[in-house]
This record gives structure tokens, C-alpha cells and sequence, in this order.
């Protein structure tokens, strides 16, 4: 008897909470705006994110909805729900191209990719997709200070990129797969030649056609390096193994 008293009182509890529910509908956008934006400085980005979607929802021809499609967009990144995010500013950019905030939801997308980045040995799918979300800002804001920020994040997106396909093909070559190995390596030398990574992959290919016995090879990527980065410390164990 004692349990199901209990239970009963959890239950009652519940229902309370339940009846309890805050109703909106009533409220206007802008005061609906205004709860949203509070609960946006107070870091609480999911119910702030609650907010800004009602905005849309229940006032959808007001001036408010769009700027809560957006505020609702950065309250979903600030979350850590990109996803949900990522949604939010391709709606916004489909249906406000004209909006003077444009530039700032084009950059938000790069930047939702951006934060997504894995470490090297990890899929590079965010380090592509933000690379050419931040290419999406430079070419059609070109002016902006998002612009200024994009090029510096598109450095290091394409830097993701090459250390992933230099960390595969180092395993490659640690399994003696040489072929498969080469491949990634001149994948970086082709692709990534402005990343920090292109001398070990000089090198690495100098490696791996050295062990297939391929000279002609070996030499021609020894002399690519040399010619390119003589004081690197590649290309001094480059020249020994073409010696």
C-alpha cells in the first residue's frame, strides 16, 4: 500500500509538471523574441533554441521570424546540435538571400563544419565541407571580416585534409602496401602542396620508390624536394637514400 502511494504521488508530481507547461501562443512575436534572446545570454541554447523556433512557428509573417531563424540557428551551434543547426541556416540562406545577415549565415555553416574537424587519422569529411564553406564566403564576401577569418580557417581545413591522407599512407607503407602508399602521398604533393605537409610526402614517395627499386623515380622526387625545400631535413634524407 505504502509503494503504490508512492507511485501515486510520483505520478501526480508528473502530471503537475506536465499541466504546468508554459502556453505561447497568447505571447507576441516579439516577446516570444525576447524570452529567447534571455535564455540565449543565460547559455541555456537548447530552450533559447525552443524559443526562436516558436517565433517561427507561431508568427511566421512577422519581422521577428527571421531574425529568430538565424538566432535560432546559432543557439543550436552553441549546443553542440550542428545538425540541427546546419538546417537552420540552409533554410535561411534558401528563403533570405536578400537578408543583410547573409554573409554571417554563410560564414555560421563553415564555421558549424569547421568546429566538426576530427584529428588526422579520422573521416575528413568536415575538414572538406568546411573548406569549401569558407571558399562559399570569400568568393561572394570578399569585403567582409568573415572573409578575412575564412581564408585563415581554410589553411587549416586543407591542412586536416593532407595530414589525413599522409597518416593513411604512412600505415600503407608500414604494411609494405607500397602502391597504395604512393598514391596518398602524391595526393598530398598533387593537392596539398601549400601545406606544411608536401616535404615528408617528397620524401615518402622518394621511400617508397627507393624500396620498389623504381631509381628513375626516387630520383625525380629527391629532385623535386631539393630543388623546392633544400634546408629542409626531408629532403637531407631524401638525397642519402638517392645517393
Amino acid at each position: 500500500m505504502k509503494k503504490f502511494l508512492m507511485i501515486l504521488s510520483a505520478a501526480l508530481v508528473l502530471s503537475s509538471c506536465a499541466a504546468k507547461k508554459e502556453d505561447t501562443s497568447m505571447l507576441s512575436a516579439e516577446t516570444l523574441y525576447t524570452k529567447a534572446y534571455q535564455r540565449l545570454n543565460k547559455t541555456e541554447y537548447e530552450k533559447a533554441a525552443e524559443y526562436f523556433e516558436k517565433v517561427e512557428v507561431e508568427h511566421p509573417y512577422s519581422k521577428w521570424a527571421v531574425k529568430a531563424k538565424l538566432m535560432g540557428a546559432y543557439a543550436h551551434y552553441k549546443a553542440g546540435k550542428y545538425d540541427d543547426a546546419l538546417l537552420s541556416l540552409d533554410r535561411f540562406i534558401k528563403y533570405h538571400p536578400g537578408n543583410k545577415d547573409i554573409a554571417y549565415a554563410y560564414y555560421m555553416r563553415a564555421i558549424c563544419w569547421y568546429d566538426q574537424i576530427s584529428p588526422a587519422d579520422k573521416d575528413q569529411t568536415a575538414s572538406k565541407n568546411a573548406y569549401d564553406a569558407f571558399n562559399a564566403v570569400i568568393k561572394m564576401f570578399g569585403d567582409t571580416d568573415y572573409a578575412k577569418d575564412a581564408k585563415a580557417k581554410m589553411v587549416l581545413a586543407l591542412d586536416h585534409e593532407a595530414a589525413h591522407e599522409m597518416e593513411v599512407g604512412r600505415f600503407y607503407l608500414n604494411q609494405k602496401n607500397y602502391l597504395a602508399a604512393l598514391n596518398r602521398f602524391d595526393e598530398v604533393v598533387q593537392k596539398y602542396q601549400t601545406t606544411v605537409h608536401i616535404e615528408e610526402a617528397l620524401y615518402r614517395e622518394t621511400e617508397a620508390y627507393t624500396i620498389l627499386g623504381l631509381t628513375n623515380e626516387a630520383k625525380r622526387a629527391a629532385e623535386v624536394l631539393n630543388y623546392n625545400y633544400p634546408e629542409s631535413p626531408w629532403n637531407k634524407k631524401a638525397q642519402k637514400l638517392v645517393k
